[in-house]
């Protein structure tokens, strides 16, 4: 019996560390890129919608009957732009506790992260937020440029039936390509990868957590690096930077949800729910703890539709008054269209849409040139009333207007640039006019290969474009809009959005090749309200408009460019 002593030994020993070792269950929910979807209503095209933080609500709801305290709620960022109900809050009614924070305090949400279109109201309407939130908003690598130490919260410490949680957040530092100073003044935003190294292992010596959760408002991977900003460097920091077990991001608004292996051979999973709160990033965490020592540990990842979940009724009624003030806020009338403006024209040649807006800046500022995009995919205003919802389609974004100097080369070089983005190179008459690329396996559905809202287009001067060419050879101008000469040595006004003026879509550095830290300098002018009041200002002052295309650029040759735009038109649009 002697020789089985040992054995027995080992079996009590293990029998006591199993009876020991605690296993806990907990789970995270991300949403992120909510951008004013609070309710299930979308106050621009007047028509139900799906996603909402009304939907979310519902789906915690249902998970704390089963989870209580074990479950996490995180909120990633960009929730303070977009749908009026986020506009209204910003600028409107700047006294009442903001609506997002008042909504994310409802939620019991654990932690917030700044995203880029928070900065874009300006420190005025993000500092407030931060103040109105109960909950800890995470940026490490936003640096307040006075301390030289961060702005906003690094991490946080959460504890759940005993497991010790850090939740580590960052915001992609390409907002001074974006954003005009003045609505960051005092930051500076730090590479996110460097941030990472510098943190991670302080949280993981001081803070000893059982884990770690990374919350980073900025997408996968970059395309390519912005000058010196890595607009996306998740990819980058999940491989490189060992430690975390998940990482929660967004920005790109692009649905994601796998692992990587990091430089340890350990999996990191990634997890992005996309926008508007359709999706949830729903992640499960196992840990099993022997004493204070994790033992085991396992982490899987989904994303989780919310309209399995319905709309919660007790969020719906709590902020009933709000929903119907910013019902009121967009069905104020503004004026009148004679004819329906579409965004789909933009793409083909000179529309009603874009022009409206070319002829309201070139009048707000006196410019010589205007520049603009289409920043909605497929917007549509009909004819008849217009209401202030119909703003916001209009124009998307909290954009101001620069009046910037360029000369008549970099004008020609900035037009290259977007037409190249834009466009396809044509060797055939049966190619295509677009630069598409495939939405599907079987060739059936096209999508644009670059965004849209960096086509821009020129007002001002009469121009074509050869899409037969390759860049630097497709646009000629033939002279200004009024009969003067065109002059590549002379320099104009331009007018110009202030994200396009701050080097966003990289249109003036790559494009016009003037360098970042110059183009401060050419900003002569800066409107002091958002783009789209002046266009709300615009229609007051007319009653009734009747936007036509200015008719002053044309894609030739237009024996090939005829036909080719009636077949990606059907390709982009099924028409």
């Amino acid at each position: 019996m002697e020789s089985y002593a040992p054995f027995h030994h080992l079996l009590t020993n293990l029998t006591r560390c199993i009876l020991k070792t605690k296993e806990i269950h907990l789970k995270l929910i991300e949403t992120s890129d909510i951008h004013g979807n609070f309710f299930p209503y979308n106050f621009v095209t007047d028509q139900p919608s799906e996603g909402s933080l009304a939907r979310v609500c519902a789906l915690l709801e249902k998970l704390r009957e089963k989870w209580g305290d074990r479950l996490v709620y995180i909120d990633n960022g960009d929730i303070l732009q977009g749908q009026p109900t986020a506009y209204y809050y910003d600028f409107v009614d700047t006294q009442s506790e903001h609506l997002a924070a008042s909504m994310l305090n409802y939620l019991h949400c654990d932690v917030g992260n700044m995203g880029n279109h928070d900065i874009e109201g300006g420190h005025a309407v993000y500092d407030r937020w931060v103040r109105d939130c109960r909950f800890p908003v995470l940026g490490a690598n936003v640096i307040d440029v006075r301390t030289g130490k961060p702005y906003l919260t690094p991490y946080v410490m959460l504890e759940r039936a005993g497991v010790r949680i850090a939740v580590f957040g960052m915001i992609t530092p390409a907002i001074p390509m974006w954003l005009p100073e003045n609505l960051w003044s005092g930051l500076h935003f730090e590479d996110m990868e460097e941030c990472a190294r510098q943190w991670v292992p302080y949280i993981l010596e001081r803070e000893k957590p059982d884990v770690l959760v990374g919350v980073f408002h900025a997408g996968r991977e970059s395309v390519r690096q912005i000058d010196f900003y890595n607009e996306d460097a998740t990819l980058d920091i999940a491989r490189n930077v060992p430690g975390f077990d998940v990482i929660l991001i967004g920005h790109d608004h692009r649905r994601f949800c796998d692992t990587v292996t990091n430089t340890e051979g350990r999996p990191v999973w990634i997890v992005n729910p996309a926008h508007n709160g359709v999706m949830v990033g729903e992640v499960d965490i196992r840990v099993s703890k022997l004493e204070d020592r994790v033992v085991y540990k396992k982490v899987s990842a989904k994303l989780t539709r919310t309209g399995f979940y319905g709309v919660s009724e007790a969020f719906m009624q709590h902020f009933a008054d709000a929903y119907e003030t910013v019902k009121a806020f967009v069905s104020r009338r503004i004026g009148t269209v004679a004819e329906t403006l579409k965004t789909e024209p933009a793409y083909f040649g000179p529309s009603a849409f874009i022009d409206f807006i070319h002829r309201m800046q070139l009048e707000l500022t006196h410019a010589d040139i205007s520049f603009c995009a289409p920043l909605s995919y497929d917007a549509i205003i009909r004819a008849g009333d217009v209401y202030m919802r119909d703003m916001f389609n209009l124009y998307r974004y909290e954009n101001m207007l620069y009046t910037m100097l360029l000369t008549g080369r970099e004008v020609k070089d900035y037009l290259e640039y977007s037409y190249t983005l834009w466009t396809n190179r044509m060797q055939t008459p049966a190619d295509h006019i677009m630069l598409l690329a495939p939405l599907d396996n079987a060739g059936t559905r096209y999508g644009f290969r670059n965004f849209a809202f960096n086509f821009d287009s020129a007002a001002g001067i009469c121009y074509t474009v050869d899409v037969t060419r390759p860049q630097g050879e497709k646009i000629t101008i033939t002279s200004m809009a009024d009969g003067r000469p065109f002059d590549t040595a002379a320099t104009y006004r331009v007018a110009i959005n202030s994200y396009r003026g701050n080097g966003g879509g990289e249109l003036l550095t790559i494009g016009a090749g003037i360098p970042k830290e110059e183009l401060a300098t050419r900003i002569v002018e800066i409107t002091p309200k958002d783009l789209r009041y002046y266009l709300m200002k615009y229609i007051e002052r007319q009653g009734t408009v009747s936007p036509k295309p200015l008719n002053q650029w044309k894609f030739i040759p237009e024996a090939w460019t005829g036909p080719a735009i009636e077949r990606d038109r059907k390709l982009l649009f099924g028409k």
